[in-house]
């Protein structure tokens, strides 16, 4: 007796949702010399080297720091505008990134980004280092759920609390990384599930990850 294949359900694609800033890119380097820019052009003080060691949460939360708010969204304009000419060039990918990527494709995945940058400059910031992968932008937190949600995502991976938290709220798989401003206590303190040091170690933990529920 042979087994009708055509009745059998399409397994469904596992798709798996990235952060981008210190999770998949070391966005430090490129937003410095934006902010840097940003200084001279508006004449206003920014301390650039602090505002890239608390990279995660939206532009606006970090400007209103430096400028009056009803300035925020004119400068928040400007800083998008100056970005492409600053922020790519300087800006790697992060250890690993590539291959991470690589790992979900190859194990019949697919890889998304969903971060809170805008998204032009974050497709942008892909194509310069060579990553290919669906974008969606300017959600922070507990606004990726949105999109992990739509896509379908069963796992998020990001450096962040935020992350955690948008992870946890879409009900995926959180899989944090301890390359951005969160150490791991932090990130398991959130919710993460799993705490990698960096994204190398994700694919031999995504090849266990898509074993087990194989």
């Amino acid at each position: 007796m042979t087994s009708d294949l055509s009745s059998v359900p399409p397994r469904p694609t596992l798709t798996v949702g990235f952060d981008l800033d210190m999770t998949l890119i070391d966005s430090r380097p490129g937003i410095k010399a934006v902010y840097d820019r940003l200084s001279a052009e508006t004449g206003v003080w920014i301390d650039s080297e602090l505002a890239v060691t608390r990279l995660g949460p939206p532009l606006d939360d970090e400007l209103a720091n430096w400028f009056p708010a009803e300035r925020v969204a004119e400068i928040g304009d400007l800083y998008r505008a100056l970005y492409p000419d600053h922020a790519i060039a300087p800006t790697p990918a992060m250890r690993g990134a590539a291959e991470a990527v690589a790992a979900v494709r190859a194990g019949g995945g697919r890889p998304v980004v969903v971060t809170a940058k805008y998204g032009p400059n974050a497709e942008l910031h892909l194509a310069h280092v060579g990553i290919e992968a669906e974008v969606r932008g300017w959600l922070w937190a507990e606004q990726k759920a949105q999109a992990l949600i739509e896509y379908g995502a069963s796992v998020y991976v990001g450096d962040h609390v935020g992350d955690v938290r948008g992870a946890r709220k879409a009900g995926a798989l959180s899989v944090a990384v301890t390359t951005g401003p969160c150490d791991a206590a932090e990130l398991r303190a959130a919710g993460a599930d799993v705490v990698l040091d960096d994204l190398t170690e994700f694919p031999a933990w995504f090849a266990a990850h898509t074993s087990a529920a194989a």
